[in-house]
């Protein structure tokens, strides 16, 4: 096979501006026309031409192919069988035997998947490119196909001509800086999940599960973060929030807002007051950071859930009929901004009803409407039961949240269970109204004393609940002020013993010296109990409480 009598066939456009540039290069005689361009800038003035400019055809095309350090074949007919490999193809490849198909000879144009496109190429008349393929020997190449036709005027491509060039350095360096970037995206993500909870509590009268779902594929994670915190006597603290936009100083600012919920948590504050610091706190911290939140409170002997929040999406319930309730105002601004008196709402958590707190990527999107994002939220948590973790994974789900999730989600889910049989025997409670004055002492430890005989608890338990029931009922008779109330609480993990009034000082232990004949009541219960604390009531008053673990 003569490989001068082949050339690559260039699109139309591409083909005539080649012609006119060769015809501009040619001599009168050359052209065969007997015209004369005119050169650029003078009118008339035809430039003189060297009569010894070479034609394109007169240059020796397969050795300038044969030296170029890419790699060229040309393959011939619908089989396309072999009509040239130059010496950079041979080297990399080996070499191949002329005439035979390229289907039997050439393995790597099958690696690299051109024989299908060769066929395109052939049908087509029309160039076609893949970028970076490797073969199984490991390197990489982009190639180019191009339709080649005789030189002797055929108007079809017969064959194709194939250039391909080594960037097996280059996919390599992109390879490895993909890993770089899994390494930092996978270290951002770990960082932003140790600053999460690694394990929710579970307290007695409530069911939690929660997720966080990175968003993007960059190693810039956001600032979502979720808590459940344990506050004694029963009742449970919720929060989750958002810092605005991405990158370590997101994250940063996340974690110590999250420290400071559980500090402020600790002192059992009603939800507008801890809000009320966490704002001041996050002007502190970084008055260029936004940061939204909710936080709630659950007390079991009210059955509903006390929240404020800072500029955060609405709290979902859904009862047990999959009827879907969504947290009315009050709604203040986001944190930092200062200067506004946030205040507490309630929402009702029946038995059987499931809440859901969340952080905006789980209902945001791009070109929709966030009131669109957040009816399918509601009509997908309708449809959810189960327990919480598949409530979680199914609302995940049903938002489309996947890996490559353009935000980050956060997640919380808790269940105000349903208890039935033996177990609904494993939870109660009793209260007594604390009338008159020391005469209720009396009245207190007989009711503590049937109550908890009613119960079944052991006789050491027994005796250790009316003993904090003394101590607690009298230090509130001679402290407190009316009106005051005796409440025993009985879990499948504790006894709770709390007393109220009116008075709004709270009790602090203190070291009583031996000739003191009183102020040793609260050093007494935190003795014997297993923790004990104290709270302001909402409208005035205090709570103080006790707890015993079960057996």
């Amino acid at each position: 096979m003569n490989f001068t009598r082949w050339s690559p066939r260039l699109p139309g456009t591409q083909r005539r501006a080649a012609a006119r540039r060769t015809d501009q290069g040619l001599s009168p005689v050359q052209r065969g026309d007997g015209s004369v361009p005119a050169a650029r800038g003078q009118s008339g003035q035809p430039p003189e031409t060297p009569s010894d400019v070479p034609a394109l055809e007169d240059f020796s095309v397969p050795e300038i192919l044969g030296r170029l350090p890419a790699l060229v074949a040309l393959v011939y007919g619908p089989d396309h069988r072999i009509a040239y490999v130059n010496e950079a193809y041979a080297a990399a490849f080996g070499h191949r035997t002329l005439g035979t198909t390229a289907a039997d000879s050439c393995p790597e144009l099958a690696e690299l998947g051109l024989l299908p496109l060769m066929d395109q190429v052939l049908r087509s008349g029309k160039p076609r490119t893949v970028k970076s393929r490797r073969t199984r020997g490991g390197g990489s190449y982009t190639v180019t196909c191009l339709p080649a036709e005789r030189t002797e005027g055929g108007k079809e491509p017969e064959g194709v001509l194939v250039f391909a060039a080594d960037v097996t350095d280059h996919a390599e360096a992109a390879e490895r800086l993909r890993a770089s970037e899994r390494r930092h995206r996978e270290t951002a993500v770990t960082l932003q999940r140790s600053l999460l909870p690694q394990e929710l509590e579970q307290p007695d009268d409530l069911r939690f599960a929660a997720t966080y779902q990175p968003g993007g594929t960059d190693a810039a994670v956001g600032g979502d973060w979720y808590d459940v915190i344990t506050l004694g006597a029963g009742r449970t603290a919720l929060v989750i929030g958002d810092v605005m936009g991405r990158g370590v100083r997101a994250a940063a600012v996340m974690g110590q807002l999250r420290t400071a919920v559980r500090a402020y948590a600790r002192l059992d504050l009603p939800p507008h007051e801890v809000l009320q610091l966490l704002d001041g706190l996050a002007s502190e911290i970084d008055p260029s950071q936004i940061a939204t939140c909710v936080y709630a409170v659950h007390d079991p002997n009210e059955g509903r859930l006390v929240y404020a929040s800072a500029g955060h999406l609405p709290i979902l319930v859904r009862d047990q009929d999959g009827t879907v309730r969504r947290a009315d105002e009050p709604t203040g601004p986001p944190l930092g901004t200062g200067g506004y008196l946030h205040a507490s709402g309630s929402i009702d958590l029946p038995p059987g009803a499931t809440a859901v707190l969340y952080t905006d990527g789980l209902v945001e999107r791009r070109r929709e409407d966030i009131d669109e994002g957040m009816a399918a939220l509601e009509r997908a948590l309708s449809g959810a039961t189960g327990t919480p973790q598949v409530v979680c994974d199914r609302l995940i789900r049903s938002m489309g949240v996947t890996a490559e999730h353009d935000d980050d989600v956060a997640l919380l889910v808790l269940q105000h269970p349903t208890r039935k049989g033996a177990n609904a025997e494993l939870f109660h409670n009793a209260a007594l109204d604390l009338l008159g004055g020391i005469e209720a002492a009396p009245r207190a430890r007989a009711f503590a004393s049937g109550v908890l005989a009613s119960w079944r608890f052991s006789p050491e338990l027994h005796d250790l609940g009316v003993l904090a029931v003394s101590e607690l009922v009298a230090n509130s008779l001679k402290h407190g002020s009316p009106p005051m109330r005796l409440r025993l609480r009985r879990t499948d993990r504790r006894l709770i013993v709390e007393v109220t009034d009116g008075d709004e000082h709270l009790p602090r232990r203190r070291r009583a010296e031996s000739e003191d004949e009183a102020g040793r009541g609260i050093s007494i219960i935190a003795t014997i109990a297993s923790s004990w604390g104290s709270r302001r009531t909402p409208g005035g008053g205090k709570a103080v409480w006790c707890e015993f673990a079960l057996p």
